[in-house]
């Protein structure tokens, strides 16, 4: 094998092993916000204290999970595990609110207002309740696409409140910049790939 069949065997085998990390990196909803993925679980922080968190859309994604961003516009259900029993005698509250200011995966708390602006922005509240099962499921309708923000909060009866979980998610957008850098450095690997050979082509002609 000459020089030449070794340089194009060594660009094949590096696109493939590189095209092969990115389609396993996709399969992965990596979180933003308030949920991370953790040991292949999407794991929310309230505080110090950990909950595991899954999304479903039982009529129309069958038993697919998902972290934060809901694929289509409609039901879903939402359900928390405590990881921290902790959390288990503490008062927790769930909230969505619409990004009405378009804030996007950077939201914080502080960037939310006040608490009349974020009360005006809810579109579902569960309030402050204890679950000694240690799990939270609620169920609501989305009715239109766009950005929303979650927001757990937990209240000990010792510490008294705990600092919230602030999670922004999509509803029924597609979700474009996670493959913006595996596009890019794909055109990138096969565009030096066909420099390659278009060189070797030359030295032939």
């Amino acid at each position: 094998m000459n020089r030449h069949k070794l340089r194009l065997a060594f660009y094949v085998r590096f696109l493939s092993i590189a095209l092969t990390i990115l389609l396993l990196g996709q399969s992965v909803a990596w979180g933003h916000g308030g949920v991370s993925v953790e040991d292949d679980l999407c794991v929310m922080r309230i505080g110090s204290y950990r909950a595991h968190f899954t999304g479903y859309q039982p009529e129309k994604r069958a038993t697919q999970e998902f972290c934060e961003d809901i694929p289509i516009v409609g039901h879903a259900i939402f359900v928390l595990d405590f990881m921290s029993d902790e959390l288990r005698n503490m008062e927790v509250d769930f909230r969505i609110i619409k990004d009405v200011n378009e804030i996007g995966n950077t939201a914080t708390l502080a960037d939310l207002g006040t608490q009349q602006d974020i009360e005006a922005a809810t579109i579902f509240y569960a309030p402050p309740k204890r679950y000694p099962t240690g799990t939270i499921s609620l169920d609501f309708s989305f009715t239109e696409e766009g950005r929303y923000i979650g927001i757990v909060t937990a209240t000990s009866p010792d510490a008294g409140a705990i600092p919230p979980s602030v999670f922004p998610f999509a509803v029924g957008l597609f979700p474009i910049s996670r493959f913006i850098v595996p596009v890019v450095v794909i055109l990138v690997l096969a565009g030096g790939l066909f420099a390659f050979l278009m060189s070797r082509a030359m030295r032939r002609s």
